[in-house]
């Protein structure tokens, strides 16, 4: 059991960094953070737009966080909001911008690149099942956390 729980951790734990060293590499080269990533890629998902809280609720990330990195790419020319006035901000859709849309086409680029080496080796069977078995371990834990097992989520 003990030795699972270290090579499930040490996994994705690894996973994730590599994956964030990725996106900081890649996104320098257009100005940008990590954290941007995320939020281009659900913007160019949907051409309507998404609200803050859309966006919040997609990227994982606070409300807080999502401000500031919308703030951020609309300083930058990349996204625009449709909103009247200062209190309806946070419902107003967000959209791309030309440039925007320029660079998470490259971006894109960038992302399906790293998924096909990242994948390289697995048939299409290996990768459904183990998509299938990473989101019923997401989700148990997920369960478990939300049960108020506070001490059991160290994960």
């Amino acid at each position: 059991m003990v030795d699972r729980f270290v090579r499930f951790v040490t996994s994705i734990s690894q996973l994730y960094r590599c994956i964030q060293k990725i996106k900081s590499k890649e996104m320098t080269e257009f100005g940008l953070k990590g954290t941007h990533v995320m939020c281009l890629f659900y913007l160019r998902q949907h051409p309507d737009g998404l609200t803050s809280a859309e966006l919040s609720n997609l990227c994982l990330e606070d409300k807080a966080a999502i401000s500031r990195t919308v703030s951020k790419l609309e300083e930058l020319g990349l996204t625009a909001t449709a909103c009247n006035g200062p209190k309806r901000r946070y419902r107003a859709k967000i959209l791309l911008t030309n440039a925007g849309q320029r660079i998470s086409e490259q971006m894109l680029q960038i992302i399906e690149n790293a998924v096909e080496k990242g994948g390289a080796g697995i048939t299409d069977a290996e990768r459904a099942t183990f998509y299938q078995v990473l989101d019923v371990i997401s989700q148990n834990l997920q369960v478990l956390c939300a049960e108020g097992a506070a001490e059991t989520c160290i994960l």
